[in-house]
């Protein structure tokens, strides 16, 4: 028989309650929850007066048009964690039991892989359709912070955190080059030395970006400063950028895309390029992987040089 403490909780509908009200207080509103959990806004309330009743405190209070948690409900809200994680433990085991039927892999990547990453997934989802998947693209400071929340199940870096709580694997090659407009004064040009590419007038990402990382710790190294004309947020930007002539920029050769041959972007041939670089699975240290996770890992190990080479073209020469 269950702890004789809990029996109010074991009431039908507590579940579908927390979880409304879960939204609700991460949400810090009733409306969005609604929309995020597709419930009409009185269904919300409903469920929220239902719980308080059943925790036997109000679990919200109202000033002005913004909801805050009161004392109770900061004591329930931090409870949802603890259920939640304790019933996804629990399908996770089972899932196990059930084999590859069924399952969940949330997967986040760098922007590096956002034209890989969905193709690897896409394969993975052939053999095991049962799997519901969910793909996250940041730049690599926000991949950092969600890898210290542990949001995910498993990580993709260009260039992993130096950690000590940290599992990395190597799983491909990422090679870096310098990209142009194929019309570009440097595109015929061989043996480009890199002192000549610091004259370039420059695209470079974002602070917190894995490849504005690399590309400032290269010139450093070799006693030069990039002359930057514009930092920009997306790899997509910076493409756009080069094709209107605005300068050339180091990127992940990935970032030519499916169709390199169409996009007018070419690699110039530079001293000491393509930069070696790889992509990595990281996780934290101790990690429970589920089911889902760890056939991934053991499917990209398997599969991914080959999706590589077959969903992208030979560099432009």
């Amino acid at each position: 028989m269950p702890q004789s403490n809990i029996r109010r909780f074991l009431k039908h509908g507590v579940l579908p309650q927390l979880r409304v009200f879960e939204a609700s207080a991460r949400l810090k509103s009733f409306a969005r929850a609604a929309e995020e959990l597709h419930l009409a806004q009185p269904t919300v309330s409903v469920q929220i007066k239902k719980l308080s009743q059943t925790v036997g405190c109000p679990l919200f209070e109202q000033v002005g048009k913004r909801i805050y948690l009161t004392a109770a409900g900061q004591s329930v809200y931090a409870g949802c964690s603890d259920v939640f994680g304790a019933l996804s433990s629990l399908e996770e085991r089972l899932a196990e039991m059930r084999g590859l039927d069924s399952g969940h892999l949330q997967f986040a990547v760098t922007s590096t892989a956002k034209y890989f990453a969905p193709r690897l997934l896409g394969a993975f989802i052939q053999r095991y359709p049962g799997v519901v998947t969910s793909l996250q693209v940041h730049n690599r400071s926000t991949l950092i912070e969600r890898l210290r929340n542990n949001e995910d199940d498993l990580y993709m870096f260009a260039d992993p955190p130096d950690q000590e709580e940290v599992m990395v694997q190597a799983i491909l090659s990422n090679p870096l080059v310098v990209l142009a407009h194929s019309d570009h004064p440097l595109a015929g040009e061989r043996g480009i030395a890199l002192a000549r590419l610091a004259n370039e007038p420059f695209l470079i990402r974002e602070p917190g970006s894995g490849t504005r990382m690399v590309t400032l710790k290269l010139f450093e190294q070799h006693g030069l400063t990039p002359k930057i004309r514009m930092e920009l947020s997306t790899n997509e930007a910076i493409r756009e950028a080069i094709l209107t002539g605005l300068g050339i920029s180091i990127l992940s050769r990935y970032t030519l895309g499916l169709e390199p041959e169409q996009s007018k972007l070419v690699c110039l041939d530079v001293e000491g390029f393509p930069l070696e670089s790889h992509w990595h699975f990281v996780y934290p240290v101790g990690k429970h992987m589920s089911v889902a996770a760890r056939a991934f890992m053991d499917f990209t190990r398997v599969e991914a040089k080959n999706l590589a080479l077959n969903g992208f073209a030979p560099h432009p020469h």
